[in-house]
């Protein structure tokens, strides 16, 4: 039986047991130290044998040789991208949408797909198409998700770099992203269309792109561990999930660079940086961009208690909504300079949940069914960013 990914949404209230620990004068065993490099070596560095497979989303304009192989290759008047957000076990709506758009016969070919976080191990089956809906369901939807939080003893990980070992999150991506499935992202990149994921830098504090398409399209022996080691590095929210090394090379010489969860950064992905705070990019970037944020945008009540832990955690979901929020907001002036269409999708409905039991399967199918709804009823996509709940709903409450 496949199991559901743990980095569903334990992740706020750990998150916040992660930072308090972290203010412990703590000594003994640590982590085995990494070669030392510089910053200009980390601007430098590259993948050894591949090229052009990742881009830092605030990159200044690169040349149009670099950034052309990034576009996706069609004769449609308007490419559509769909990108996915995190949201750790909020991501059953995107599933649910997925499911529902497919049943309706309307769902696009994307021509480009993103994820970020729980967005990024979705975004493989999005990118695949409707055939992969079930596997989704299956991951997201099991009655065994528990059994992926493999906790950490040493210390709770308070003398480690985690929270919980990984070896769980890490088997779930081996066991789903195979070489079968690298293949097919491998078809359809050479085909025209774009699969990306990001990441994290911990060491930069920088959001990095990666190419995935590209990277499966380069038939090397290994493209698949290192397409593997992305996907969990993107959903590894940083103190829960232990950070992943990846080997680079600057100068002939190897380091190694430590990504973790692209939501750190921001919680979806679309477009560069330098296009989107461009003040005239008028029918360049011709395109209907779908994002659908895996998260309550709304204001969601909850007495919080006076006790720190809560506080923090309470702290932490609100500054998620709020870059959430802001990257919308960002996204939704450039459309309307631009002309990129936009649709957006988010939960629009405060569903009963608790940090102490994250893995809820009742509050992911109940997530899971929103979106499979409104998708069904045609009451899913709005045009324009809307964070406060309609009065409505309120009413109904």
């Amino acid at each position: 039986m496949r199991r559901a990914p743990v980095f569903v949404g334990a992740w706020s209230s750990l998150m916040a047991l992660c930072v308090l620990v972290s203010l412990l004068p703590l000594g003994g065993c640590a982590a085995p130290a990494r070669p030392k490099y510089a910053a200009s070596e980390a601007a430098r560095a590259q993948i050894l044998g591949f090229e052009n497979i990742r881009a830092h989303v605030d990159d200044q304009r690169p040349p149009k040789s670099v950034y052309d192989p990034w576009r996706p290759v069609t004769d449609k008047d308007k490419p559509a991208m769909l990108a996915i957000s995190g949201g750790g076990a909020r991501g059953a709506f995107s599933v649910g949408i997925l499911s529902a758009w497919s049943e309706l016969g309307s769902r696009p070919s994307f021509d480009v797909v993103t994820g970020v976080s729980t967005g990024a191990l979705i975004a493989p089956f999005a990118f695949l198409g409707s055939e992969y809906d079930e596997r989704l369901r299956s991951l997201f939807l099991s009655e065994e998700p528990r059994s992926l939080v493999d906790i950490n003893w040493r210390g709770l990980g308070v003398l480690s770099a985690s929270l919980l070992q990984g070896d769980a999150l890490r088997e779930m991506v081996e066991d789903n992203i195979t070489a079968g499935i690298l293949s097919q992202i491998a078809r359809e990149h050479r085909a025209g269309r774009r699969l990306l994921v990001m990441t994290t830098n911990l060491d930069t504090q920088r959001a990095v792109v990666w190419n995935i398409g590209a990277i499966a399209s380069s038939d090397r022996a290994d493209a698949l561990p290192l397409i593997r080691r992305i996907l969990i590095a993107s959903a590894s929210v940083p103190g829960i999930f232990p950070p992943v090394s990846i080997k680079t090379v600057v100068d002939g010489r190897p380091i190694v660079e430590l990504h973790s969860d692209g939501g750190s950064s921001a919680q979806f992905f679309t477009l560069p940086e330098h296009l989107i705070v461009a003040p005239d990019h008028a029918g360049e970037e011709n395109l209907h961009i779908y994002v659908i944020i895996n998260n309550a945008l709304i204001p969601e009540f909850s007495m919080s208690p006076g006790k720190a832990l809560p506080i923090m955690a309470r702290a932490y979901a609100i500054l998620l909504k709020s870059q959430t929020k802001q990257g919308l907001i960002a996204l939704y002036n450039f459309g309307q300079r631009s002309g990129v269409e936009l649709d957006i999708a988010s939960i629009d409905q405060q569903v009963p949940y608790s940090m102490a039991d994250p893995l809820n399967g009742a509050y992911m199918r109940t997530v899971y069914g929103i979106g499979y709804q409104k998708a069904l009823d045609g009451s899913l996509w709005a045009q324009r960013p809307e964070f406060i709940v309609s009065r409505r709903y309120v009413a109904k409450q």
